[in-house]
């Protein structure tokens, strides 16, 4: 049965559908022996040879599904053009694993990973509206009208949040500690909403994203999902 390009290259684990696009247009793709650089490019799986950078790619048959609390230095990403840290210098698995969604580089927290193009797809697209939830601590005491700001939605100078959580946890010394919940992901969103409202973010944690928790797991730790939680993700 034939497939996109695309789609076959992400179920083997190269990188996002959209990525893969990027991937094919910049001519980085053979099939059986031909440069492609058309996304609207068949193949079958059974039959053609695909290959990416010199190598023959194929569908891995063990998809794996990872959890990491990230520590804050360390980039979203598969590399680095500045050469700094990344995450695959924290996991270290056969697969070729890439991250669902970023955190920041001074951002710490629960981050996905995994080889399964077919969920990255899923988790991303705009219509799924998975609340992740945030542990904040900023300068300055938050008060009723900064909470009803973010209800509301921040303008963020090119771009209105939609309707956020925010709760107050504790207050000390001029420092308060907050849970930031919203549902989009914009770069550096949280830090930008929180600027509007006169709070400097001093650190940043991501708690949650649905029902997945990042409970007790040690920063720079990760595991594998469990059968639950693999199940909560495909369903979505």
């Amino acid at each position: 049965m034939e497939e996109r390009l695309q789609k076959y290259m992400a179920s083997c684990g190269v990188a996002s559908r959209r990525k893969c696009e990027e991937i094919i247009l910049a001519g980085k793709v053979k099939v059986n022996g031909v440069l492609v650089n058309e996304v609207g490019t068949k193949v079958n799986p059974l039959e053609d040879v695909v290959e990416y950078e010199g190598k023959i790619i194929s569908k891995e048959e063990n998809k794996v599904y990872i959890m990491l609390n990230k520590p804050e230095g360390y980039i979203s990403s598969v590399k680095d053009e500045k050469g700094r840290d990344t995450i695959l210098d924290i996991v270290k698995v056969k697969e070729r694993v890439y991250p669902i969604g970023r955190l920041d580089y001074d951002s710490s927290g629960l981050l996905l990973l995994t080889n399964d193009g077919e969920i990255y797809n899923k988790i991303i697209h705009p219509s799924v509206e998975i609340v992740k939830k945030y542990i904040a601590v900023v300068n300055g005491e938050i008060t009723d009208n900064d909470i009803r700001k973010f209800e509301v939605g921040i303008d963020i100078g090119d771009y209105i949040t939609a309707p956020a959580e925010l709760k107050i946890i504790s207050y000390d010394r001029d420092i308060s500690t907050i849970e930031i919940g919203i549902h989009e992901g914009k770069n550096r969103q949280i830090r930008k909403m929180c600027a509007v409202i006169n709070h400097e973010v001093l650190s940043l944690k991501r708690i949650s994203m649905g029902q997945l928790k990042l409970g007790y797991l040690k920063r720079g730790e990760y595991r594998n999902l469990d059968k639950e939680e693999i199940s909560y993700i495909t369903n979505l």
